[in-house]
């Protein structure tokens, strides 16, 4: 029997009374990487604010089951302590609270007393920076504060290696990310890809050739009008939306 990580069913969210996501499913079993393709304004990244429980979306209807328990019923930082990881699209600079700090902070808090001590901690960070080709000096440097947008999602996916969550939310990670960059940062996702349930959203299809995806869902007005394999994110990256609206179909 399959591990159901996350199940939604039926979901509504609207933003200022405006209807954005507009009955959703989705099931996501541990293991499985499903990638989201859409315009900008498809609701992409609403569900993953939504998943993670941004303030200003309102579900108006349906359910999000997240290992067996309501998601929605779930305060922002038990979803993260559960084990739910969002890498956002624009991280945020903090001025003045360096990225040794900060880390050691984000796994104390999220693992409680599960959190591994100094030594082990600082063990296991130099071991994590080393996969994703980290010099020690990042440590030193203040969060997001001048990086380039490839050491902003370097940083991120670092967290996601400390951290080892069940349900991964990547949020266009690829944005600013040039072809090296991206290959460091995708052997850093897949390697703890196998414990773990992804949701892809993205653009682009180049992401997805290097994590890669056992199912691709296009989004167009809150919804997903086609399923497929990997397949279906070559086709849309070379012929785009258009052919899936409504009004394109061939008339017999």
């Amino acid at each position: 029997m399959a591990d159901v990580v996350l199940e939604i069913n039926d979901l509504h969210v609207s933003v200022d009374d405006v209807e954005i996501i507009q009955g959703l499913n989705l099931t996501i079993n541990k293991g499985e990487i499903h990638a989201i393709m859409g315009r900008n304004g498809s609701g992409k990244s609403t569900l993953a604010n939504v998943l993670m429980g941004h303030p200003d979306y309102q579900v108006t209807s349906g359910s999000i089951v997240y290992q067996g328990k309501s998601l929605l019923e779930m305060e922002v930082y038990e979803r993260a302590r559960s084990g739910i990881f969002l890498s956002f699209q624009y991280p945020s600079v903090i001025p003045g609270v360096q990225v040794g700090t900060f880390l050691r902070k984000s796994v104390n808090s999220i693992k409680g007393e599960h959190a591994p001590s100094a030594r082990e901690f600082r063990k296991l960070l130099s071991k994590k920076m080393a996969m994703l080709d980290m010099d020690k000096s990042f440590l030193s440097r203040y969060v997001n504060d001048g990086f380039s947008g490839g050491e902003k999602k370097r940083l991120e996916i670092l967290q996601l290696l400390l951290l080892e969550p069940s349900l991964i939310i990547l949020d266009e990670t690829d944005s600013g990310l040039d072809i090296d960059a991206l290959k460091v940062v995708s052997e850093g996702i897949n390697s703890v890809l196998e414990d773990s349930a992804c949701l892809v959203i993205t653009h682009y299809q180049r992401l997805l050739d290097y994590v890669k995806p056992n199912y691709v869902h296009a989004m167009i007005a809150g919804g997903f009008v086609k399923s497929g394999g990997p397949d279906l994110a070559h086709k849309l990256e070379a012929n785009g939306y258009d052919w899936l609206e409504p009004q394109s179909e061939v008339k017999t």
